[in-house]
């Protein structure tokens, strides 16, 4: 039985094939992560503007002045 020795090539032949396969699923992952969280983002700002003019309304004071 004769062993081939390993290489500094065969290993950093395999850890870019590791690492090329690694980054193509982080680039699909980060499309989808960031329109969730463009998603996300929206709701919440219209979720605060909704929330922030419903509070306007309630403190708001009307003040009627009359002459007499």
């Amino acid at each position: 039985m004769s062993q081939q020795r390993i290489t500094r090539d065969d290993i950093e032949r395999s850890l870019r094939q590791v690492q090329s396969g690694v980054e193509d699923k982080v680039a699909d992952k980060r499309k989808t992560i960031l329109t969730a969280g463009g998603i996300a983002l929206a709701i919440f700002v219209v979720l605060v503007y909704l929330t922030g003019r419903r509070a306007g309304r309630n403190k708001t004071t009307l003040v009627e002045i009359r002459r007499l």
